[in-house]
């Protein structure tokens, strides 16, 4: 899995999501439920993760939908 967003902007998120999940890219929002351990502030950042294969095309979508600012570098994506 690779990261390609972190934020605390759920609706952010929530673009991303429907951009990956129309083209048909599997991804997950992780850190949700640190909302219940952090009185649901929203102090804590979500991430946005893809499948490794598919982070290059998730990458382009968000960037042609204008979300290139939001991305991590891919530096920094990490990789489990």
């Amino acid at each position: 899995m690779r990261e390609l967003i972190r934020t605390n902007d759920p609706v952010l998120l929530s673009f991303a999501e429907s951009l990956l999940k129309e083209a048909e890219i599997a991804c997950l929002i992780a850190d949700q439920g640190m909302s219940v351990l952090e009185g649901s502030l929203g102090l804590l950042p979500r991430r946005l993760l893809v499948p490794s294969e598919d982070a290059a095309e998730a990458r382009t979508i968000l960037c042609d939908a204008g979300l290139a600012h939001e991305l991590r570098p891919p530096e920094e994506e990490g990789g489990w």
